[in-house]
């Protein structure tokens, strides 16, 4: 699959959600201004795409104007920055957020491993190179990890 292909998937998988992605990484951060959130938005999409200036720029505009984000601003000499921090309607959106994305995870992952199984059925089994399936097989153990405080979570709650 050619370069330009997997930028184009990889921009479709991050445009849609990217307000989404956007409170994560200022979530995470505590507070982040715009050039941080994009290198960050950079290397969650593996270096294959990330969102002009202009497009960003807008997106957290708008999610201050919804009262998601707040801005600070500060002054290094003559060059002004805006920080954002989540506002308390962020903090609740991003909860929410994450509560349904981890739903939609599980549901994504089974029918990712449905769509394996059925390739494997026709033939089509697609070779990872091993780098891939190293990385790949530590992303199924910190899931297996969380999965697992998860559980012990809720099941403390029920006792």
């Amino acid at each position: 699959m050619s370069e330009d292909v997997e930028r184009r998937i990889i921009k479709g998988l991050f445009t849609v959600p990217l307000k989404d992605i956007i409170l994560v990484i200022v979530g995470l951060k505590g507070e982040a201004h715009g050039y941080e959130i994009l290198k960050e938005l950079e290397k969650l999409a593996i270096g294959l795409w990330k969102p002009s200036h202009s497009n960003l720029y807008t997106i957290l505009n708008k999610m201050v104007e919804e009262g998601l984000l707040e801005p600070r601003e500060e002054y290094r000499g003559k060059v002004r920055r805006v920080k954002y921090n989540l506002t308390p309607k962020g903090i609740e959106y991003l909860k929410t957020s994450n509560d349904l994305a981890l739903r939609v995870l599980y549901t994504a992952a089974n029918y990712h491993e449905a769509l394996k199984k059925k390739l494997e059925t026709l033939g089509e089994r697609r070779e990872m190179d091993r780098e891939a399936i190293k990385e790949y097989l530590v992303l199924l153990r910190h899931i297996r990890d969380i999965l697992d405080e998860e559980i012990k979570t809720i099941e403390a709650e029920l006792s």
